[in-house]
């Protein structure tokens, strides 16, 4: 663990006025890679709610704002059912990466400023604020991250690329790209083997 300030430009605000999907990959390209990464299961919940996180982000690029109206209505009803059924709540104001996986479902509080590529993150997982005095102050998570079930990663923290949080770790602090991470509050194990395959580290 680091109490190093982790770079501001991670923390830039996503204001919510564009579309802020992956600029590499048409929209219906990322879906069919979202469906391919929930293991081509058409009803996996994780599928979904990363569905309506990419068409909330989408219909921001359609204009003029009356045109978009009614795809904002179909968002905001879909995103409130997300949340109902499915037990995830993923605003299209969080930047997420391409290959993200959401791995089972039901209590995911995903409110980060950005979530990486090829994440991994299990259920009653929370990402957020860790003081009303900051709304803004949330979470990096870097690319190839892995996330345990129950684990909360709250403040202006970044875990860096390919880091491990195990099961209901708490982690108020900056995370080394490579570490794993347990505890409460969540401190470092070790350092990741990189020849260890990724399922076993949690």
């Amino acid at each position: 663990m680091t109490d190093a300030a982790p770079d501001p430009a991670l923390f830039v605000k996503n204001p919510g006025t564009q579309n802020c999907n992956p600029a590499d990959i048409g929209f219906w390209a990322l879906v069919a890679e979202d469906w391919r990464t929930s293991d081509r299961e058409l009803f996996c919940q994780g599928f979904w709610a990363l569905f309506w996180h990419r068409f909330g982000n989408w219909r921001m690029g359609v204009g003029p704002k009356i045109l978009r109206l009614p795809l904002t209505i179909l968002y905001r009803v879909m995103y409130k059912i997300c949340q109902w059924v499915c037990g995830i709540d993923l605003p299209y104001t969080v930047r997420v990466g391409r290959r993200v996986r959401l791995e089972h479902f039901g209590g995911m509080i995903l409110v980060a400023q950005t979530i990486g590529d090829d994440v991994i993150i299990r259920q009653n997982t929370t990402f957020g604020i860790a003081s009303l005095g900051d709304l803004h102050a949330r979470p990096v998570i870097g690319n190839g991250v892995e996330i345990g079930a129950g684990a909360v990663i709250v403040g202006p923290v970044h875990v860096g690329d390919g880091a491990v949080v195990g099961a209901n770790a708490v982690v108020v602090k900056s995370v080394p790209a490579g570490a794993i991470v347990g505890g409460v509050p969540a401190k470092l194990l070790r350092m990741k083997d990189p020849t260890q395959k990724a399922n076993s580290l949690i």
